[in-house]
């Protein structure tokens, strides 16, 4: 009823866990049923470790989040070597989230987790972030870049390739294309928008940063826009996320057009929401007769 085929791969439920919202996965083992979630994205491997950009870096705002965290991990050797062997173990599908500054980083980390013992059943190539000064937002605001990235990736693995597309460019369809020209398997869709926060009686910038990513309920409908533009556009799956906060926003992203879609803020405050979204949508395909949940994909919009 819920499952969802891409490529080779079948994902057992149409919900994701969004890259950075969920940590390497086993941050939560204890308090979230993993076998209830379709594919757990970890959080963004780079070259080399980094500490992110200095605090403060995350501000709530009346409807979601701004964040400027600028992409913290421990490298891809210590994830190799210490985050591996947990995934490896999971009672659900890991996908592998990478960013990288320049064209030979992304390849050089793609290429040691290839060599590594991972079981991951895809990647997920962030060219979106807003929160860093250099690196992927680059590749993701120009069609040509991503091309050429997402072909060169590409000719390094025969598992799946997600490209995450920003949604702060003129024409993210045409950068999906793009993608879909350069051999990837699907978008994912959409990362944050740029917003920013002040102080008012200080005048003080909320971020370290200045400039950040915009999450959550408040970003919905243009996720929900920018997800159909680019379903009317390319032929491979779309991802959808953006705001996601109840199965109802669920059947909305998949009626625009995603296959699957990511949860991200919401994991902040209820770790586990992707299972009770997972049961709650059960049952409303179950209540109205719907044998599949890709019966809804695209149809019935206005």
């Amino acid at each position: 009823m819920l499952t969802v085929k891409i490529k080779d791969i079948i994902f057992k439920s149409p919900i994701m866990v969004a890259s950075g919202t969920f940590g390497y996965g086993n941050e939560v083992k204890d308090l979230v049923d993993i076998s209830k979630i379709g594919c757990i994205i970890t959080k963004s491997v780079t070259l080399n470790p980094r500490e992110g950009n200095p605090p403060p870096r995350i501000h709530e705002t009346s409807s979601g989040m701004l964040n400027s965290i600028g992409l913290a991990n421990v490298g891809v050797r210590e994830f190799c070597d210490k985050k591996l062997p947990y995934l490896n173990e999971m009672k659900t599908h890991f996908i592998i989230n990478i960013a990288g500054s320049t064209f030979e980083e992304y390849m050089q980390v793609l290429e040691m987790i290839e060599n590594s013992n991972a079981k991951h059943v895809g990647y997920e190539i962030n060219i979106s972030c807003p929160n860093v000064k250099e690196g992927g937002m680059e590749f993701g605001v120009v069609s040509d870049s991503t091309y050429k990235l997402t072909s060169k990736l590409r000719s390094m693995t025969d598992k799946l390739l997600i490209m995450k597309l920003s949604p702060n460019v003129t024409n993210i369809e045409e950068i999906a294309l793009a993608a879909e020209q350069g051999g990837a398997d699907a978008v994912s869709a959409v990362n944050t928008f740029v917003g920013m926060g002040i102080d008012y009686k200080t005048g003080k910038m909320l971020l370290s940063t200045k400039f950040g990513g915009l999450s959550g309920p408040a970003i919905k409908p243009m996720a929900i826009a920018k997800i159909h533009k680019i379903y009317n556009k390319v032929k491979i799956p779309v991802i959808g996320m953006g705001g996601i906060s109840s199965f109802e926003d669920i059947i909305e992203f998949i009626r625009a057009g995603s296959s699957l879609v990511q949860i991200g803020t919401l994991n902040y405050k209820e770790p586990s929401i992707a299972c009770r979204l997972y049961e709650e949508l059960e049952n409303f395909l179950s209540e109205n007769k719907i044998t599949n949940i890709k019966k809804l994909k695209g149809e019935n919009y206005v």
